[in-house]
């Protein structure tokens, strides 16, 4: 996916003021896509998620998650004489850690954006950077509303096509939880998920690898568990 911004909140907020916004990428945008951004902040201590079970119940025929892997861009990069730079230490800097996830402009992470509920947790991922990787966690802090960037002209998501009437884009409030016990490399998920094809394992079928461009994810609670019990074990 495109470029990302980010957001914040804590738990549902209440009508104040909105929170601050930063830009941050990280993804290829799909085809005839638009980049997005994101933004994000919190804290709390999540060794194991209690906002939803299940990571990916049945509900009919459509699955639910209550996990996410959410990727942002660490470094500087200019996009349209913005610096869309959002890693997790600018989150943490954030006003109550909190921040809204802006700039999202590819449909499928968009509508992932729409299923979040309060409370369920996701993988920071940096991205677009000289070393990709989960480096902390953060939660939901308020569901999706519309996202602010879509209407300005000057910002570097802007989509003339969308109206405050019927906004096309939407965004989520998320807050710092923890930093992971250690840094989660690309590489050494990519080796897990590799072996798992091949076992059976939980990352088999990890959306980081099937569905690289987006840059919203949904994660199966075996998937969350899995990559999280990682950061006990040495690195590979």
């Amino acid at each position: 996916m495109p470029s990302r911004g980010k957001k914040r909140a804590r738990g549902p907020l209440k009508a104040t003021k909105e929170p601050d916004l930063k830009v941050a990428k990280s993804e290829t945008p799909e085809e005839g896509e638009v980049p997005a951004v994101v933004k994000k902040s919190g804290k709390i201590n999540p060794g194991k998620t209690s906002a939803g079970k299940a990571s990916a119940e049945q509900e009919g025929d459509k699955k639910t998650y209550a996990h996410w892997l959410m990727k942002s861009e660490p470094e500087s990069r200019l996009e349209k004489g913005v610096d869309v730079k959002f890693g997790i230490e600018d989150l943490k800097a954030q006003a109550n850690q909190t921040a809204c996830w802006d700039g999202v402009r590819n449909y499928q992470a968009r509508n992932f954006l729409r299923e979040m509920k309060v409370g369920q947790t996701a993988f920071f991922y940096h991205s677009n950077c000289k070393e990709p990787g989960i480096t902390g966690i953060i939660k939901v802090a308020k569901e999706a509303y519309p996202d602010h960037t879509q209407f300005e002209k000057k910002d570097p998501h802007y989509d003339a096509s969308s109206s405050k009437e019927n906004p096309k884009w939407w965004m989520v409030d998320v807050q710092f939880v923890r930093m992971t016990k250690r840094f989660l490399p690309l590489a050494e998920l990519k080796l897990h998920h590799q072996a798992h094809k091949t076992s059976g394992g939980p990352l088999k079928d990890m959306a980081l690898f099937t569905r690289q461009r987006l840059s919203v994810q949904p994660l199966t609670t075996e998937e969350f568990e899995f990559v999280l019990s990682l950061e006990e074990e040495k690195p590979h």
